[in-house]
């Protein structure tokens, strides 16, 4: 059952960044109106907004100055949740919620007034990258019942399937995590891009290895399925490796630490101490 009338169906977003600038079009398409973009940046909420004809840009942090909005969407920086909170005006009874994997829902227990919540992402935006919102897992949280069920029906208007409650400790372990899986992964890859343009070969040629080694990841425990020359304490191959990674110091380094800690998951005694990093 709809707890929201056509009518109430009216977001405020907070913010002009990547998670807003996908955000913003997808509660359009998703049949909620749009009711202003605010930024610390006007040109930045201005570009957000017009990517949903007839949105207002806002100048003013005073929300209650502008026609009221059923949820606020809060799509700022973590460090910058705290100020807004402070700075904002938000009508008596608001429902507000922040975007955060790690700033925790107590946040609103110094806002009595507003009924606090959690519209969390799980998912890396990037510009010119197209978002498809029904496959984006939608973490929420709130602090109280009715505040849960608008942002639950909120989140379920855009991906009916993977919206889900996740309390302040599961998100925060969990954007840990998301951390090693989307962000130092990538990082791995840009150091693979760059060794692979030294050697004049294009990164494509590791496309087929990286495909299956997420499919095989993701099908089974990750390291129940490890492979490579640490899980086999091929010590030619590892010294071969560190070699050639001599005109690279820092990355010497982080491929000795991956080894030892590959080797002490498996259960092996590590080839390399830490004293001789």
């Amino acid at each position: 059952m709809t707890s929201i009338s056509d009518s109430d169906r009216r977001v405020l977003v907070v913010g002009a960044g990547k998670v807003a600038a996908q955000l913003v079009p997808a509660l359009a398409r998703a049949g909620w109106a749009v009711s202003g973009v605010w930024s610390r940046t006007p040109a930045h909420a201005a570009a957000v907004a017009g990517t949903v004809s007839g949105t207002p840009v806002l100048t003013s942090l005073d929300f209650t100055q502008v026609p009221p909005a059923t949820i606020y969407l809060l799509a700022v920086p973590d460090a910058v949740v705290p100020a807004v909170l402070q700075q904002a005006r938000f009508p008596a009874g608001s429902v507000v919620a922040h975007t955060s994997g790690t700033v925790p829902v107590a946040i609103f227990a110094a806002y009595p007034a507003l009924r606090g919540g959690v519209f969390y992402p799980l998912q890396t935006f990037s510009p010119g990258r197209a978002i498809n919102w029904e496959q984006v897992p939608l973490c929420i949280e709130a602090a109280e019942p009715s505040a849960e069920t608008l942002l639950l029906e909120l989140a379920r208007s855009l991906s009916p399937q993977r919206t889900q409650l996740v309390a302040t400790p599961q998100r925060q372990a969990l954007h840990v995590a998301a951390v090693f899986a989307c962000n130092f992964t990538n990082h791995l890859l840009g150091i693979s891009h760059q060794l692979m343009a030294e050697a004049g070969l294009p990164l494509q040629l590791l496309e087929p290895l990286v495909r299956e080694t997420v499919d095989k990841a993701l099908a089974h425990s990750p390291f129940s399925v490890q492979t490579g020359p640490a899980v086999r304490n091929d010590q030619p191959t590892l010294a071969a490796h560190q070699a050639a990674l001599a005109a690279h110091p820092a990355w010497q380094n982080l491929y000795a630490q991956l080894t030892i800690d590959i080797q002490r998951q498996q259960g092996q005694e590590p080839s390399i101490s830490d004293s001789q990093l």
